[in-house]
Formats: structure tokens, C-alpha cells, sequence
């Protein structure tokens, strides 16, 4: 990815340390720009933090491939996201390692307030907070992170990258919920989510990193991005823009997730904070627990909210995980539908995410019965042989179908050189 021209020079070799995390893991890279480039360097992952069998990884790239540097399974002191961070610290303190000069983050909501990617001064970090209402899920840990960071890296900027801005920009028909002006004021509208990731395939078609594209360096005018994971969201781009987005005013909504049920009839959550005895806040606390972490596949299959597991499981049988999987294929595919519908066709469509990237059972099912649309998509590139990026529709399909790993940190790591030249 370029960053902006126009550099400051002492900003033309500036380390860039990304943290990406999840509810119990770490994503981190470590970038430098070099003139208008962005150079990955490291990168590795903490992973099953917190839990009995922790794993820790960290990679180093040389002359263009990876090489391990680490590979830990179940090392001690990662019983939170801070030990996390902490180590992650300590080892970029070693010889011939680089040690950041400024620390992006992916934070999930900007809540009502904050509408670009900016470096977290204490007023920053005190919308961040106030945004936990809007995201309960992932908005503590992202605090958690820029704490530690701010401790074991003293004296370096931190930057906040958020997940909404991509669609901030959403039609406004589109981002409006039908409620009383005085609520839709106090920032109460769709947000959509997963921007971050958006951004990242758009930019992977406007820098020629997409196979069989033609014309090279060009977004499709009608393009729907499908990203498919513990979370999962579908999104309508028409000219690299966001035009709708499945998910809305939290991360709950839209197609089934893992252990979050999408869209609900709003009945239903009076409905269930009824039946929940108590105070009124204890219900809320129960109905968001049960919304955030107790449904979806999870709650389907009463098994996991694993795509691998269920697959086991479907094979041998077990007819809840069958329902589960199908269930939340049906709903990716109704999305996809009214976007085509609103685009008034479609040109491509890709899949990423950990099951977008790596199921391609997921992606027959979620494309089946899409003849009538003109897409095809070719069972061999389709099959298992390697994540992506790679074409999976036949060539003559009207309708391009890619698999493309998403890269947030990359994009992350953009935004943070183009802020630190800015100021």
C-alpha cells in the first residue's frame, strides 16, 4: 500500500507496530515505511489467551518469505490480553529486532463522536470508552490493549484505526433506522462493521493484487464483500464505496455468527428480558450475554461455534450441526440476493474471513441456486488446495468469484504513516 507522498524525512524509515485483537488473541505486524512503500518486517500472533493451551508465534521476513523466529505452544504468562501485549514488548527489545517508533490499532467502534482514523489523545481515549455501550464485545479489549501499550511502550504514539469508517459514508437511506428524531440524535444509526477488512480488498483491486482481474487496477462497479468468520457481514461496494452493510448499530445484527444470533425480530428481546427475573439492569445484562456469546451457530448446533467442528460433526451425523451450518449459509445468501437486487446486478464477489477463506463448503452452499444470476463457480478452484487469493468461478461465469485474504494490518499501518507525516 503507498503511503501519502510528501513524508516529513525523519518520517521516511518509521516503524510501525500494529495490534489487532480479538477476544482472546493478538494479531501484530511490524512495518517500515520506505519511501512511499510499506515494508513488512515481522509479524506473529498470541493466540488462546487466557485459556489452558495458549500458542505464541512470532515471524520474521526475509528476501520476501517468512521465517519462524518463534513458535510456542502453551508458553507461561498468557493469562490476559495484557501479558499479551507485555510479551510482545519484551521480545521486540532483542537484538537486531525493531522496536516501534508509533502503534496502530484496530478498534471496533468509533461511537458517535469520532468519524476518522486519529492518534488517541486522552479525549480519544475517552470516546473510545464511552463508545462500550455500542460494542460490549470488543470494545474492552481494545481499551485493554491501548493501555498496555501506552505502558509497555512509553513515550510512543498510539494511532486508533476503527472498523466503521469505511461506512461512515453509507447513502443515508441506508444508514437511517426508522425511529423518533430525538433517538437518532444521540448517534443511534447503522454503522456497519469489518471496514478495516472492506478497505483492504479494495485496495488489493486498485493495486493489481487480485488474479484474472481484467482491466488490472480496477474495483468492480458492483462488488459485494463477504466476510465470514466468528463474525461475519456481508457489504454492497458500488465504486470502492460502501452502499449498504448487513451489519448496524453493533456488531450483532446482519447474517448468523458465531455465537451472535443476527437479525431479530426487536419483539423478541422484550420478549426475553421478561422472562429474566431481577432488576431491570440484570436483564440487561443477561439478554446482552445471551445475544453477544450464547447464540448463533453455537446456540444452533449446542456444540461450538467452530465452522471445523461442525463440519466433523455434520459428517457423522449430528443433524443440529447440519441445521446450524445451513442456517447461517441461508442467511449470507438472502443478503447477497437484496444486494444484487439493489446494485441491479453484480460484477464480483469475494469471500474472506477465517471460513470465507478456508471452507470452501460454506462458499458452494452460500453460491448455489446463484445461476439465475449468472455465476458459476468451478468446483476444482473451489476445492481445498490453498486458501487464496484465487479465482473459484468458471470463466465464463458473468460473475467473478474471488477468495482473498484480507489484510487489516497493512491497511492499519497506512493510516498510521499517513497521520504521523500529517502532523
Amino acid at each position: 500500500m503507498d503511503v501519502a507522498p510528501g513524508m516529513r524525512p525523519d518520517l521516511q524509515h518509521l516503524p510501525i507496530l500494529v495490534l489487532n485483537g480479538g477476544s482472546s488473541s493478538i494479531k501484530f505486524s511490524i512495518f517500515i515505511a520506505e519511501g512511499t512503500k510499506l515494508i513488512r518486517l515481522n509479524e506473529g500472533e498470541a493466540g488462546g489467551i487466557g485459556t489452558p493451551k495458549p500458542q505464541f508465534s512470532f515471524y520474521v521476513f526475509r528476501d520476501g518469505k517468512r521465517e519462524t523466529l518463534v513458535s510456542e505452544s502453551e508458553p507461561r504468562g498468557l493469562g490476559s490480553i495484557r501479558d499479551a501485549v507485555r510479551k510482545i514488548a519484551a521480545l521486540l527489545q532483542q537484538p537486531g529486532l525493531t522496536r516501534p517508533a508509533a502503534i496502530g490499532h484496530r478498534i471496533v467502534h468509533t461511537g458517535p463522536n469520532l468519524h476518522a482514523h486519529q492518534r488517541i489523545t486522552s479525549a480519544v481515549l475517552l470516546e473510545i470508552e464511552m463508545a462500550t455501550s455500542f460494542a460490549p464485545l470488543h470494545q474492552p479489549i481494545g481499551l485493554e490493549i491501548i493501555q498496555e501499550a501506552k505502558e509497555s511502550f512509553p513515550g510512543v504514539d498510539n494511532y486508533a484505526c476503527f472498523d466503521t469508517i469505511f461506512d461512515q459514508d453509507l447513502p443515508e437511506v441506508a444508514s437511517i433506522y426508522p425511529l423518533p428524531k430525538e433517538i437518532r440524535e444521540q448517534g443511534v444509526h447503522r454503522y456497519g462493521f469489518h471496514g478495516l477488512s472492506c478497505e483492504s480488498i479494495v485496495q488489493q483491486f486498485q493495486n493489481g493484487r487480485v488474479p484474472d482481474l481484467f482491466p488490472p487496477n480496477k474495483v468492480p462497479e458492483r462488488l459485494i464483500y463477504v466476510h465470514l468468520g466468528s463474525g461475519a457481514s456481508v457489504t454492497a461496494i458500488r465504486d470502492g464505496k460502501a452502499i449498504d452493510v448487513s451489519l448496524g448499530f453493533t456488531p450483532c445484527g446482519g447474517v448468523i455468527m458465531g455465537t451472535r444470533p443476527g437479525d431479530l425480530d426487536p419483539g423478541l428481546v422484550f420478549y426475553l428480558l421478561r422472562m429474566h427475573a431481577g432488576s431491570a439492569a440484570n436483564a440487561t445484562d443477561a439478554v446482552e450475554q445471551l445475544l453477544n456469546k450464547r447464540s448463533g451457530m453455537l446456540a444452533l448446533s449446542g456444540l461450538s461455534n467452530d465452522m471445523r467442528i461442525l463440519r466433523d460433526a455434520a459428517k457423522n451425523g449430528d443433524r443440529q450441526a447440519a441445521l446450524a451450518i445451513e442456517a447461517f449459509a441461508l442467511s449470507v445468501k438472502k443478503m447477497i440476493g437484496g444486494y444484487v437486487a439493489l446494485m441491479g446486478g453484480l460484477d464480483a464477489l469475494v469471500f474472506s474471513g477465517g471460513i470465507g477463506e478456508r471452507d470452501p463448503m460454506t462458499r458452494a452452499q452460500v453460491c448455489a441456486g446463484m445461476d439465475a444470476f449468472g455465476l458459476t463457480l468451478n468446483p476444482e478452484e473451489n476445492g481445498p488446495a490453498h486458501a487464496g487469493p484465487k479465482t473459484i468461478s468458471q470463466k465464463e461465469s458473468k460473475i467473478a468469484v474471488y477468495v482473498l485474504p484480507a489484510d487489516e494490518d497493512r491497511v492499519i499501518a497506512g493510516h498510521v504513516a499517513r497521520l504521523a507525516a500529517e502532523e
